[in-house]
């Protein structure tokens, strides 16, 4: 490399150019200046021809001297190798323990034709030369790998298509009836999904209790009170003796329930009765009906039945630790042959008034 060439090292492109001008600018005044003094030397041909021979030094250097767009990836990694393209073929194994990477191969008589991968050709040699046994081993393993890989993308690619499924449009009740994605509990008979509505029970103090505990001189009757709903029926009516239920949670948790016969009292349907001993212990007494639990998907649970449901009313409640949640679905099983009660209708809306 020149001395002037060796002077260009790390200038950019445009700082170059900039220098070379400056140069010719005063090579340009300096000629003039010569030229006005009568004694120059050099010839504007001779001017020119040094400017030009600079500017295609200069260029010719930085070309030579320009990093590539990998450069700096090259000194962080290293020089980049060129990747040989993974041979596919079939190994025609030969009896010195060799073997070639074929695309394809022929026998015919006592040579072999194939085409070799490594040098893209085709090559015969002696077919007393490859180990026939080995070679089919080594295509049965290769076909038995190849068969493992597609069943593993076929599990992957199965993995992939049910995470993606929407939980909320892949539960069936029925055919063609699907479990709604809000958070609740739903009543299945048939193919009709109902969902129950929520009631608010109330806690009573029975009177009956509490006289007797005036009565009594001793004070070792405990006191009681009713958990109850108000009203003899519930608004929602089943005519099933074997509903199921489908329960979605909020938070995904696994809901601990219980259905249990209410029984009418006057206005009312009673649900348990709390006794309190004079210790401070409660006890809780509720005619339950035996549930089977199934997990369906996350925070998506379904309710069997032990035995058929009586006509009467029924309240499903859920057991928090404390005790009976005072927020229950209720509903009623009407005996077999009841006429369904027709739809509400809708209250008319005012006609419009003039003004």
């Amino acid at each position: 490399m020149s001395g002037y060439a060796g002077k260009t090292q790390g200038c950019s492109r445009a700082s170059y150019f900039q220098a070379e001008q400056r140069k010719a600018a005063r090579l340009r005044t300096d000629f003039q200046n010569r030229s006005v003094s009568g004694r120059a030397g050099v010839s504007v041909r001779a001017l020119l021809a040094v400017t030009l021979t600079l500017s295609a030094v200069g260029a010719a250097t930085l070309d030579q001297q320009k990093p590539s767009g990998n450069s700096s990836r090259e000194k962080e990694n290293g020089p980049r190798q060129a990747s040989a393209p993974v041979a596919k073929g079939k190994k025609l194994i030969l009896k010195d323990g060799s073997f070639q990477i074929a695309r394809e191969y022929q026998r015919k008589g006592d040579r072999v034709r194939y085409y070799s991968i490594e040098r893209s050709e085709w090559e015969e040699i002696p077919a007393d030369l490859v180990d026939w046994e080995a070679t089919r081993k080594a295509e049965t393993e290769d076909a038995r790998r190849q068969q493992e890989l597609v069943e593993k993308i076929k599990a992957t690619e199965a993995t992939e298509r049910a995470m993606e499924i929407d939980v909320d449009a892949s539960i069936a009740i029925a055919p063609g009836v699907f479990l709604p994605s809000g958070e609740g509990l739903y009543a299945a008979q048939g193919t009709e999904l109902i969902p129950l509505e929520q009631a608010s029970a109330d806690i009573k103090l029975d009177k009956k209790r509490l006289l007797t505990q005036v009565i009594s001189p001793i004070p070792i009757i405990p006191s009681r009170h009713k958990v109850q709903i108000p009203g003899k029926r519930a608004s929602v009516r089943l005519a099933t003796a074997q509903p199921e239920f489908y329960m979605r949670t909020a938070d995904g948790r696994e809901p601990r329930i219980e259905l249990i016969h209410a029984q009418v009292k006057g206005d009312a349907r009673l649900l348990e009765f709390i006794s309190t001993q004079i210790t401070g212990q409660q006890t809780a007494k509720r005619d339950t009906i035996s549930l089977q639990s199934w997990k369906v998907a996350k925070g998506v649970y379904r309710f069997t039945l032990g035995q058929s449901l009586a006509p009467g009313e029924y309240a499903v409640g859920e057991i928090l630790p404390e005790g009976l949640n005072l927020y229950v679905w209720d509903f009623g099983v009407d005996p077999p042959g009841t006429p369904k009660p027709p739809p509400a209708k809708k209250a008319a809306s005012p006609a419009p008034q003039k003004h």
